[in-house]
């Protein structure tokens, strides 16, 4: 029988220290998938040690990339000698953020291959878009069962493309995509999210011309080629809100390093009107955050970026299973984001759903129980509720939060919780 890996922790006391903040998984995947574009070495900084970004590497590898680590977290990658255009079906089946190299092998190699992509299972999340977009810029797609084939019989040509949702995917694969395309391309309708200003910022170092990244309309003139440079990922906005979260949540006071506050405001911003410490100290990218009380409740309603991020939704629930009244939360984004609901419940919180809404209402305290983690941020938010809950909180299907938080257990011990990995049958 297979060995598994659980969290064990004991709840109790605040969280106190201070924790850095590693680089931005989903700006390190599609940034990775750029790469792919480049004929000349490129080195990556803060990239952070995550699952999905191991799977990532592989995939560059598989296709001819050569990859090696410098240190902890910097990356050479020289693509020169890409020498296939398909992506392996079991790398793609891992994690489905690995579509986002079918656009940049379209754009350098006029051709790429793979089938439908895996990952967390929350919700619809169709490639259609994507493909939408390489049919606009004059590629013929074709779907047979799980095998995809994109394909092109000369050369991309830029378009205007709608987007009939800001996917932030969706944009990505365009960007790059259209990055040697001949002409214009202009996409509306465009995700916002930071992790798309940090692709086009990597992409115009090496050479592409891209405008508007961070607003609704992008606009890309396509180049010749592509070359090689130095970039430094942006920090996860998502792992810096989970730990804010929990410093409040264990009614802590902790510095969160290497966070650019402008990139989470909504969250930020629901702390304060709950009644929360915070201190953003911005040109030395430090927010402190603490609270000595429970907090009041609120209502949060998830949005594509600059809204609430649908990625810190379960992480704000199970902080809400400790405040005091009822809070709301709608779920705008993913229609199938409440599967932590019944593990938070067999931890003693009181949370009702309804379709994509959710009523919490505080109690006095968690207690620990045996639970498993459902998709990334739901073992987040399980993590979260397991440092505040009186007794042992045991933690299974870790892999997902292996996928998304760099050193999860070192950076919550060095803030004084008591949290462990443990080997079971």
């Amino acid at each position: 029988m297979n060995k598994k890996e659980i969290l064990v922790i004991n709840g109790g006391g605040p969280l106190k220290g201070e924790v850095c903040i590693s680089g931005a998984k989903n700006s390190a995947l599609p940034i990775l998938a750029a790469c792919v574009l480049g004929t000349e070495e490129i080195i990556l900084d803060g990239v952070p040690a995550l699952k999905d970004v191991e799977i990532m590497i592989e995939v560059l590898k598989h296709l001819g990339s050569k990859v090696e680590y410098i240190d902890d977290e910097t990356l050479r990658i020289d693509s020169s000698g890409i020498n296939t255009c398909e992506t392996p079906f079991e790398l793609m089946d891992k994690m489905r953020a690995s579509f986002v190299v079918m656009g940049p092998l379209l754009s350098r190699f006029k051709e790429a291959h793979t089938k439908a992509p895996g990952g967390c299972n929350i919700g619809a999340r169709p490639i259609d878009l994507h493909l939408k977009g390489f049919e606009a810029l004059g590629a013929n797609n074709e779907v047979n069962d799980d095998a995809i084939s994109i394909t092109t019989d000369g050369e991309l040509i830029g378009n205007e493309i709608y987007l009939d949702f800001p996917s932030v995917g969706a944009t990505q694969n365009i960007i790059m995509a259209a990055t040697l395309a001949k002409g214009e391309t202009i996409i509306e309708n465009a995700a916002k999210e930071p992790e798309i200003v940090d692709l086009a910022s990597f992409l115009s170092k090496m050479g592409a011309n891209i405008k508007g990244a961070g607003t609704s309309t992008i606009v890309i003139q396509g180049v010749e080629k592509l070359t090689g440079t130095r970039h430094t990922i942006i920090p996860d906005r998502i792992e810096a809100a989970s730990y804010m979260l929990a410093a409040v949540m264990t009614k802590g006071d902790v510095t969160i390093k290497n966070v650019i506050g402008s990139h989470i405001r909504p969250v930020i911003a629901k702390l304060i009107e709950m009644g929360a410490n915070v201190e953003e100290i911005e040109d030395e990218d430090i927010i402190h955050v603490s609270a000595n009380h429970k907090l009041k409740p609120t209502n949060v309603q998830t949005l594509p970026y600059p809204g609430f991020p649908t990625d810190v939704q379960a992480q704000f629930m199970a902080l809400m299973t400790v405040c005091d009244g009822e809070s709301k939360i709608q779920e705008t984004v993913f229609e199938n984001r409440f599967m932590h609901v019944e593990q938070l419940n067999k931890m003693g919180a009181a949370i009702a759903t309804s379709g994509n809404r959710a009523t919490i209402v505080g109690v006095d305290k968690l207690h620990g129980a045996d639970v498993k983690a459902t998709d990334l941020r739901a073992g987040a938010a399980l993590v979260m509720a397991g440092l505040t809950a009186s007794g042992q909180t045991k933690i299974s299907d870790i892999h997902h939060i292996d996928r998304g938080y760099s050193d999860l257990v070192g950076k919550f011990t060095k803030l004084g919780a008591d949290i462990k990995r443990e080997t079971i049958d």
